[in-house]
């Protein structure tokens, strides 16, 4: 119980300083003591929270405008992407898009200064479309997005407001689609209220080292996340193809 709150509250910290990334910090540490599908459950069921909070407190830099092609876009992409499940292994997709973190985080954390890149709406969609299509394939939804934002240098919290709305969309779907399958259990609800306060607290702190941040503090931020997220995609896996099979969703 003592690791299962400490992790709570780590993965509110992270998900408070840099938006993302939650999931595969608690699944980290949650996989050694709970089963794979309380795992998913709870990481869906605090991910609801914490990105609903994190869009509430940066509300005023939202701009739908910024955030509809990538919704649009994945709204494309994941049917593709579940439908191709039958086709692709994702355990290889997962493997490369692991050697591409590792790769790009590292030369950019290198590389201080960058040149923004300046493309428009269609290359949004574009991305999102993509994002969707990993999604779909993999479970993982956000870091597509999450790295297309720092390419474009947005503000800190114009990113944020990009991608926290993106991942928020995905994790409603998956939240349904878990409920439909069977895996909310007694058990599991028990766990997510005992943890709450500590996530809560996790998330409370994790903001006020984000008001801290600079861009350039953030951006470092976000490219060690990658980097340890590239470095434990392929390890940490959580196999959910009962739940796939029972919703059409694949979660990771």
């Amino acid at each position: 119980l003592g690791l299962f709150l400490l992790a709570t509250f780590i993965g509110g910290l992270t998900s408070g300083l840099s938006g993302f990334a939650m999931g595969i910090v608690l699944s980290g540490i949650w996989l050694h003591i709970l089963t794979p599908s309380q795992t998913t459950t709870l990481i869906v069921g605090c991910g609801l929270l914490t990105q609903t909070y994190a869009i509430w407190k940066l509300r005023h830099a939202l701009n739908w405008r910024n955030v509809a092609p990538f919704i649009i876009g994945g709204a494309i992409g994941a049917p593709i992407g579940v439908m191709l499940l039958t086709y692709i292994n994702p355990a290889f997709l997962r493997t490369g898009l692991g050697v591409l973190l590792v790769l790009y985080s590292s030369y950019s954390l290198a590389q201080p200064a960058f040149k923004p890149v300046q493309l428009g709406v269609p290359a949004d969609v574009a991305v999102g479309i993509i994002n969707g299509l990993l999604g779909g394939l993999t479970g993982l939804t956000g870091i597509i997005v999450t790295i297309w934002c720092q390419l474009r240098g947005w503000p800190k919290d114009v990113q944020r407001t990009v991608f926290q709305p993106v991942n928020l969309a995905n994790i409603v779907i998956s939240a349904v689609s878990l409920t439909i399958a069977g895996a909310v259990t007694t058990k599991t609800v028990e766990l997510y209220l005992l943890g709450l306060p500590l996530l809560l607290a996790g998330l409370w702190s994790g903001f006020k080292l984000y008001g801290k941040l600079d861009d350039a503090a953030f951006r470092k931020v976000i490219l060690l996340l990658l980097l340890v997220s590239g470095l434990t995609l392929d390890r940490v896996h959580i196999d959910l193809s009962m739940i796939g099979r029972l919703s059409g969703v694949r979660q990771n």
